[in-house]
């Protein structure tokens, strides 16, 4: 039989599942799983059970409780227009959950890595984590970072790199590699962030987001990540001490074809694989963000536009279960002018919905979560066989493809039964989208527990 986790089994009890049709649901947008959130769990659930391949006897709590990852990205921008800090996952509470913490970005250039922001990342004065003053040379969110850790000492904290070109030109010969990695190593790792400041100790390691290697870079791609491993290895043994290396793994066929999946995961200790953005405002028709499933109703379907078949496609490849970690979004992507046929799903529209002013995004067809708890006058309605939400305000014509605590605990329940074991775990874009309580967060580790 599956082992389902505690919280369904009162649910199931009996055999019987339920089939709730699309259900609405008036907004505002609670964060909170109400008795109705959990009435909407069972057909759900039926579809995730339906994936998992029965435990073979004997195979019990051991696989199912190991160690996952929750994960998310803090954007060094962050502390800008939306004010947001390092000292705000102290105070929501959601330091308490992270397992691992990307900060982003550092710049991957062709002579190797830069700090892309000097100001935010160690020259500004934030908020204190700890309530200890910061005493210098080294300021910014680097020290903020430096705090958490003290606080939180087995959390692990990687600098995500970003810039394909930068990518793609280091990784296109054996002294390019070399030299890149060293760079990166003497800069984030060692901590020479410039003149006198030094940000040891602050990294465990490196996230690669290389957005996106073409078939031109397949193979150098493999070797890039072999040469992290080489030298972060060489490194660990000198300090005591593993460096995580992982990389985003990109969903869509023409963007991981480009990878030697099996062969990257090797040097890996996981992929954070893209659960998100499936579809957005470059269409002009509505659709999914981020659904779990297929159905036969999406107009573009034969495009495998969905997590499972993006999770499917890399264990095929031979990606171990537990290295792959699923990206969740905390930000909601729409659509206005859009019919009221099928409360707007699958429709046309005539551009990106506007934002509110207040937004921290400031990009028309894209709201944080925070905003959409805020909305009024919006339905939501749950896609019980794409395990999606959305809303819909037939008087404004718009419509936003979301995830809310629903879709995400639902999610987390695909983490632990996709297969025997589970997936390694979940992340999520970007912690600052959060609501005040961090919400969606919380949600994940509730669910991976």
């Amino acid at each position: 039989m599956l082992l389902l986790p505690p919280l369904y089994r009162p649910i199931v009890a009996g055999g019987r599942i339920s089939h709730p049709e699309v259900i609405p649901m008036k907004t505002n947008v609670s964060p909170r799983l109400s008795s109705h959130v959990f009435s909407l769990l069972p057909a759900s659930l039926l579809l995730l059970f339906a994936l998992a391949p029965p435990l073979a006897a004997g195979q019990g709590n051991e696989d199912e409780h190991h160690a996952r990852v929750v994960g998310g990205y803090f954007e060094e921008w962050s502390i800008y227009f939306a004010g947001y800090n390092i000292a705000n996952l102290q105070s929501n509470g959601v330091a308490d959950k992270l397992t691992h913490l990307f900060y982003a970005f550092g710049d991957a250039t062709p002579a190797g890595c830069a700090i892309a922001d000097a100001f935010a990342d160690y020259q500004a004065l934030p908020p204190s984590v700890s309530g200890a003053p910061y005493t210098g040379p080294l300021l910014g969110n680097f020290a903020a970072l430096q705090q958490l850790k003290q606080l939180h000492p087995n959390l692990k904290v990687l600098i995500s790199l970003a810039g394909a070109p930068g990518f793609s030109a280091a990784a296109s010969t054996a002294m390019g590699r070399q030299n890149f990695v060293a760079s990166c190593i003497d800069l984030f790792i060692k901590g020479n962030v410039a003149m006198g400041i030094s940000a040891e100790g602050v990294f465990d390691g490196f996230d690669i987001d290389w957005e996106f290697p073409t078939a031109a870079d397949t193979v150098n791609a493999t070797l890039l990540m072999q040469e992290f491993r080489k030298q972060l290895n060489a490194l660990g043994k000198t300090a005591e001490k593993h460096y995580l290396l992982t990389m985003f793994g990109p969903a869509g066929q023409q963007n991981f074809s480009n990878i030697q999946l099996a062969e990257v995961a090797e040097e890996l200790d996981f992929y954070n694989v893209q659960g998100y953005d499936f579809h957005g405002t470059w269409e002009t028709s509505t659709n999914h963000a981020s659904p779990l499933f297929d159905d036969k109703q999406d107009p573009v379907r034969d495009e495998n536009f969905f997590i499972d078949y993006t999770i499917g496609s890399y264990l095929e490849a031979g990606v171990p279960a537990d290295k792959l970690v699923l990206g969740i979004p905390i930000y909601a992507r729409g659509w206005t002018g859009v019919p009221s046929t099928n409360n707007g799903l699958y429709q046309t529209s005539t551009g990106p919905a506007p934002f509110p002013p207040a937004d921290y995004l400031q990009t028309r067809g894209v709201i944080t979560y925070l905003t959409v708890t805020g909305l009024t006058g919006f339905t939501r309605y749950f896609d019980h066989k794409r395990i999606a939400a959305w809303l819909y305000d037939p008087n404004s014509h718009t419509f936003w493809s979301y995830d809310d605590p629903v879709t995400v605990w639902l999610k987390t329940a695909y983490v632990r039964v996709r297969v025997p074991g589970g997936l390694g775990g979940a992340f999520v874009w970007a912690l600052k989208d959060d609501d005040a309580n961090g919400t969606i967060v919380k949600t994940i580790a509730a669910g991976l527990e």
